[in-house]
């Protein structure tokens, strides 16, 4: 499962970039907008989570949050595993040159 972090508006630095940190893991990067968008990491935090943000304020955060399906921490399911091959697909595999599951592919 995938955590999601909400990152929170720090300030705007001098060069015109934004300075956003994420209280839950200590994540902090700044971010150049268009035209020339950059992103700089200045301090990784868990890099395991997603980390969303947005500037507007509280009220109209929550709201745009949620319209794009976003909200509070949460979990996200990862998509479910493809399905194994069955003997047929194994002996296809076996005759592409593919080893599957580091067996015997047939």
């Amino acid at each position: 499962m995938r955590v999601i972090h909400e990152m929170k508006f720090v300030a705007r630095l001098s060069s015109g970039a934004d300075e956003w940190s994420c209280p839950a893991c200590g994540r902090r990067v700044t971010l150049r907008r268009l035209p020339d968008p950059e992103v700089t990491v200045l301090d990784p935090g868990d890099e395991s989570a997603v980390h969303v943000g947005v500037i507007e304020p509280d009220a109209q955060g929550a709201a745009a949050a949620e319209k794009y399906g976003l909200g509070p921490v949460q979990n996200i399911p990862r998509p479910p595993t493809p399905p194994t091959p069955d003997a047929d697909d194994r002996r296809w595999l076996a005759e592409i040159g593919i080893d599957w599951d580091g067996g015997a592919a047939a």
